[in-house]
């Protein structure tokens, strides 16, 4: 253990944000999400939601300024749900936490959204069973 360091950031996953550059990405995946067969960096982290797991990075990663929207989100397909997923709205809490909220987000189409994932840095599978709780976070600089 670590001070000042989520206990759920495990060491392979504080080793993997670390090693990570300006303009990285990194995807956190839902229950659903093919994070094994998406990319060579998988980390699970099993029995944590989606949430849980974007608050504890964003408490050490900072977001990209250098593009228009560092976060990505994949797009519903139409007519499964009516507005957005609620889901959504928890991520945009924890993005405007520790990043404020000036930070625009994206929607991209499913495939498009795996296309994005096999050219990540890694991937992180967790538990999440809230629909469209996948998301992609670009890493920025801390100056």
């Amino acid at each position: 253990m670590l001070k000042g360091i989520s206990p759920l950031l495990s060491p392979e996953l504080l080793k993997t944000i670390a090693a990570m550059g300006h303009g990285d990405e990194l995807v956190i995946g839902d229950c659903n999400f093919p994070a094994d067969s998406m990319n060579q960096r998988c980390i699970r982290c099993d029995g944590l939601r989606a949430t849980e797991v974007l608050d504890a990075i964003l408490q050490l990663f900072p977001l990209d300024t250098f593009v228009e929207a560092p976060v990505t989100l994949m797009a519903t397909q139409p007519g499964v749900l009516d507005g957005d997923p609620p889901i959504w709205k928890e991520f945009r809490e924890i993005v405007d936490k520790y990043e404020g909220a000036d930070k625009k987000f994206q929607q991209i189409e499913r495939f498009e959204f795996y296309d994005r994932a096999r050219k990540a840095y890694a991937t992180v599978a967790t538990s999440e069973q809230a629909y469209y709780a996948c998301i992609i976070i670009k890493k920025g600089t801390l100056v």
